[in-house]
């Protein structure tokens, strides 16, 4: 595994430490990402994107999703189980897990749902019209000029 030095872009840019950031912690090995459970994020529109997890075994109470300082933490606690149960196989797993997901800015949870083992999380991305792109209009100088009225000398 390679390792990249992000320093020369600390150095070399002013505003961009967050895209740093995101840049060394996804290249960081040292933190081994978990597996359970699995999820897809797809794309569902020019803005609007969904993160499916599969959570089989787990009811709307045993989920908890949160919002927090630009992450999505969606974790999940099953209660506890009746011991009188033997089983003898057991290939369904039902223990806690943490999910967490960078949201880019503007980006917001629209909605929750559970269906069929599978808990769907409805993003959307809202730019402020201050940050949409606006067109500015071209005047000519001639335009500007009839707008001044004409100054006569005081002395």
């Amino acid at each position: 595994m390679r390792s990249f030095d992000f320093a020369p872009l600390h150095r070399a840019t002013v505003g961009f430490d967050q895209i740093a950031d995101i840049m060394d912690r996804v290249m960081t090995s040292e933190v081994s990402q978990p597996s359970y459970p699995p999820y897809n994020i797809e794309k569902t529109d020019a803005d609007a994107y969904r993160i499916s997890i599969a959570v089989a075994g787990f009811a709307e109470d045993d989920l908890t999703i949160e919002v927090k300082e630009n992450a999505l933490i969606v974790a999940g606690k099953k209660a506890t189980e009746d011991t009188k149960r033997t089983y003898l196989h057991r290939g369904i797993a039902t223990r806690a897990f943490e999910r967490r997901f960078a949201l880019a800015d503007h980006v917001r949870v629209i909605g929750a749902s559970l269906e069929n083992g599978m808990l769907h999380i409805d993003l959307k991305r809202e730019v402020p019209e201050a940050l949409k792109p606006r067109r500015i209009e071209i005047t000519s100088t001639k335009a500007i000029e009839k707008d001044v009225v004409d100054a006569k000398p005081v002395n």
